[in-house]
């Protein structure tokens, strides 16, 4: 925002405009400038949109899955939720939650719509700017623009579903610093409540943009060559006030909720002040050169011994400090030095974020800061390039394209790695090959996708480049636990709690593999110790209620549900699991909330609707158990259970055929199950083809010898014993009823 000033113009509304009763008389601009202008605007709008179209529809990245809504909070009690629950959602940025909301009842799980929205987004800020450089009068206003929304520093910001919360707010803070210029020029109430209220929603969408007074105070040091306390200071008071309670909240919700509070995001003061310095040179060297970004930057070793290290904060304090003493000779300079610094401020350390565990930087944190050195850039070439330089305006013109045909094609080729995780991954790991976080991400996707042996390699290789990882350890483990290979999944979780002794998911985690081992009690005890350390692990809690449930403890087990629950009530594996425990204890009616809430937030799980049949059939509800049966099958045509109990609804209302041809489906689906074996032999015998249910007993019963399945040969053998006893009787019964 800090350049060559231009000259006061028709199109240009500043203190230059005429007066009429102390109030600014707007001119309207001529039609040549409005033409010109719309064709810029549309022309900036295709290109924005022409250079994202490799990420139009990215698939979810990293952390997406938790920022977009999930089925049980996309009601209009969901929403409420959102506003008034602040863990509910993964961050409180409720206004960001409530697009994601929006989004999820419009297009469901499509990603095209957040892209699209995200790219609108990042195009309207830059054609904010274009009204913000011209009220400050700065040569360039739609190169500056341009540069903004073209930058390959801003793709993370734009590519990323998440940051979804970036180019939001970023419209926000934008618009209000527009509203903001003309309180400062007209001292209007309308515009400062409008910048107020602008403000606040942009805090509502991402609560770093509390830095807002502070970027404003250096914009109007520049404009005005001087502060004033009572003009300046003052009215942006209350924007400081709303911004730091903001940044509080958000602060707490990144410690607690997020895990930003955990000890190894502990730095000291000097360390802290290291890391300032050397992020504020690394976001201004992305700035001027965009090469070699990446998702994950390597993370910083911060070593208070070192004296290198000091060179960054002292040389940025020795920038400051000369841009200062050079302020009578040119402003521009420390002004965009300050904004820069200023917009920067929460992401330098001195506040912890989660991302730190990974990497000091990353390209999404200088959204709204590159601004700065991006209208400082373009002043000093307009400086440069001025009228007295000799420098054609067509070749001026033709520089201008040309560095955004630059930018546009590297944010194209960057906004590719943004299609899907597994691209983004090994893209970092091409650039960043000692990036273990890429490489432990990779491992899950390839775990999801079967591919365990590889994602062995990967989960080994991230441990080699950080063997002091608790979470690779844990992954090993828990794909090692999966493979059979119960001791040495042990062994990775012994590592884990060696570096990490009260890390609630390793205990659980062995707690699990405990009870593989059939050891319950040890089990026990290590998930109370998970609890112990962390008291709101909902995991925790739901498999403590599960061992508990099987144990018979019952009322124990139903406090730890319902502790999982009031930490995450979106849980639907709790509600589920919560259901079937009441249901077992006689509370139908409870029971049968619950699995309507576990349905809420996964309506197309079979194994959900089928249970809920089996409750239903107990309740004495079977037109409704029928339907759930039939739902079940609907989702999973293959679910034998669902097959025989709905045979057995159907075999109960006289519709005998169509029970056997469920339980006959269910036999071709598990053939060694006894209970849709012996069902098809009662529904035969029923239809009175006694000699059909006996011939297809006696196959099973040899089936089973032959196999020498002697457990299975018993059971056969034993309900057909009762079969003959049962229907040879009653054909005995008929027989001399017909003979008298």
């Amino acid at each position: 925002m800090f350049g060559l000033r231009e000259a006061p113009s028709q199109a240009t509304v500043s203190n230059a405009a005429p007066r009429e009763g102390g109030r600014l008389i707007r001119q309207e601009p001529p039609r040549f400038a409005l033409s010109r202008d719309l064709a810029l605007g549309l022309l900036l709008l295709a290109a924005t949109f022409l250079v994202y179209l490799p990420a139009w529809n990215g698939l979810p990245l990293w952390d997406d899955n938790m920022h977009l809504t999930p089925p049980a909070l996309r009601s209009v009690d969901g929403l409420v939720r959102i506003w008034t629950h602040s863990r509910e959602t993964m961050q409180y940025f409720p206004l960001v939650h409530t697009i994601f909301w929006v989004g999820a009842n419009l297009w469901g799980d499509s990603t095209l719509g957040y892209h699209l929205l995200s790219i609108l987004l990042h195009a309207f800020s830059a054609l904010m700017l274009v009204r913000i450089v011209r009220k400050l009068e700065i040569a360039g206003p739609w190169l500056v623009a341009g540069i903004f929304a073209l930058h390959p520093v801003m793709v993370e910001s734009v590519a990323w579903i998440s940051e979804l919360k970036n180019t939001l707010s970023g419209v926000f803070f934008f618009t209000a610093a527009a509203t903001y210029l003309t309180y400062a020029e007209t001292r209007s109430h309308r515009s400062y409540l409008s910048s107020l209220g602008l403000l606040g929603l942009g805090l509502l969408s991402k609560g770093t943009i509390a830095a807002f007074p502070l970027g404003m105070l250096a914009v109007l040091w520049w404009k005005q060559d001087k502060l004033s306390w009572r003009r300046d200071i003052v009215p942006l008071l209350p924007f400081l006030v709303l911004g730091i309670l903001a940044g509080l909240t958000a602060l707490q919700v990144e410690h607690t909720h997020i895990g930003a509070g955990e000890p190894e995001f502990e730095l000291s003061a000097v360390e802290r002040c290291l890391l300032a310095g050397r992020a504020l040179w690394f976001y201004l060297g992305k700035v001027a050169l965009p090469a070699d970004l990446m998702f994950f930057y390597p993370r910083w070793d911060l070593n208070a011994t070192v004296w290198w290290q000091y060179l960054f904060p002292a040389a940025a304090l020795l920038a400051g400090g000369i841009l200062w003493a050079l302020r009578r000779v040119w402003r521009a300079p420390a002004a965009a030095f300050f904004y820069f610094t200023a917009m920067l401020l929460p992401y330098l350390g001195f506040f912890s974020f989660y991302t730190f565990r990974y990497s000091f930087v990353a390209d999404h944190y200088q959204y709204l800061a590159a601004v700065g050195p991006i209208a400082l850039g373009v002043g000093l070439a307009a400086t440069a390039l001025g009228p007295r330089s000799g420098v054609p305006s067509q070749l001026k013109t033709a520089a201008g394209v040309m560095l955004a045909l630059v930018l546009g094609a590297l944010s194209s080729r960057q906004s590719r790695m943004y299609s899907d995780a597994e691209t983004l991954h090994r893209a970092t790991i091409t650039r960043n090959g000692n990036c273990w976080v890429a490489r432990n991400e990779l491992g899950i996707l390839m775990v999801r996708a079967g591919r365990t042996a590889e994602a062995l390699s990967h989960f080994q290789k991230a441990l080699a480049l950080n063997p002091d990882s608790v979470e690779v350890h844990n992954n090993i483990g828990l794909l090692l636990s999966d493979m059979g290979r119960v001791q040495e999944a042990f062994s990775h979780y012994q590592q884990a709690l060696k570096r990490r002794p009260d890390h609630a998911k390793t205990r659980n985690n062995i707690a699990n593999l405990l009870i593989k081992m059939g050891q319950p009690t040890e089990a026990l005890t290590h998930y109370q110790k998970a609890l112990e350390a962390s008291p709101q692990f909902a995991e925790a809690h739901k498999n403590i209620g599960l061992l508990l449930s099987s144990m018979g403890r019952a009322e124990e087990a139903l406090a730890h549900y319902q502790e999982a629950l009031g930490t995450e009530p979106n849980r639907s594996d709790v509600q589920f699991k919560l259901a079937e425990l009441l249901s077992d204890m006689g509370r139908d009616d409870e029971a049968l909330a619950h699995y309507a809430k576990a349905l809420e937030a996964e309506p197309e799980n079979a194994d959900f609707h089928y249970s809920l049949g089996l409750l239903l059939v107990k309740m004495e509800r079977g037109d409704e158990a029928m339907g759930r049966y039939q739902k079940a099958l609907e989702i999973n045509p293959n679910h034998a259970e669902a097959h025989n109990n709905l045979g057995i609804v159907l075999a109960g209302t006289g519709r005998v055929d169509e029970a056997l041809a469920h339980f006959g489906r269910a036999l071709e689906i598990d053939p060694q199950a006894i209970g849709p074996l012996t069902n098809l032999a009662v529904a035969l015998a029923q239809k009175g083809q006694v000699g059909e249910a006996t011939a297809v007993l006696d196959s099973a019963l040899g089936s089973a010898r032959a196999a020498g399945d002697l457990a299975r040969e018993q059971k056969i053998a034993r309900f057909l014993a009762r079969f003959h006893r049962t229907f040879d009787s009653s054909r005995a019964r008929r027989t001399a009823d017909g003979d008298r």
